[in-house]
């Protein structure tokens, strides 16, 4: 034990960083053979040549800016997200029974941003299970029935609005 200590501290004293990941401050203003004297690098006037001001990220000079100029498309609906799809084949890790979105919770199938569930048709239903307020499609909604289970319809505030385009 004493000697794995003894060990450890002189592991710690020789602590260096890797070869190539430090590299010498760059010495600017030093001379014409230096290779950054007189301007530093910067080039000959012009904004960017100047001490004190930055130019914040993005800007252009006063030109349109490329993240306005582009067109905006699409759309993502924050509601979308708080919906989870689980396939039916994801009901044979649950007791048979009753399962509601604080059993899927406890299973670890749902998250707690996941307020509302819906399940589709993909994987075999071996026993009963009752769905209680969660939505199935028609495809899985048959194969649980088929299965000697039932679902009981989410509330209609727990439906998904259709979209009008």
């Amino acid at each position: 034990m004493a000697d794995e200590n003894s060990q450890e501290q002189a592991a710690l004293n020789r602590l260096a960083p890797a070869p190539g990941a430090k590299h010498p401050r760059k010495r600017l203003g030093r001379g014409i053979g230096s290779g950054t004297g007189k301007t530093c690098g910067r080039g000959h006037k012009g904004q960017k040549s100047r001490a004190g001001k930055k130019i914040k990220f993005g800007f252009e000079g006063g030109q349109m800016p490329v993240h306005r100029r582009i067109p905006k498309r699409g759309f993502s609906s924050r509601r979308a997200a708080d919906w989870l799809r689980l396939p039916t084949g994801a009901l044979a890790g649950l007791e048979p029974g009753e399962v509601t979105l604080a059993a899927l919770r406890a299973a670890g199938l749902a998250g707690p941003r996941h307020r509302l569930v819906k399940f589709y048709s993909s994987g075999a239903v071996a026993a009963g299970y009752r769905l209680v307020g969660l939505a199935a499609t028609k495809g899985a909604r048959a194969a649980i029935e088929a299965a000697g289970g039932a679902v009981e319809a989410a509330a209609p505030a727990q439906q998904p609005k259709e979209s009008s385009s």
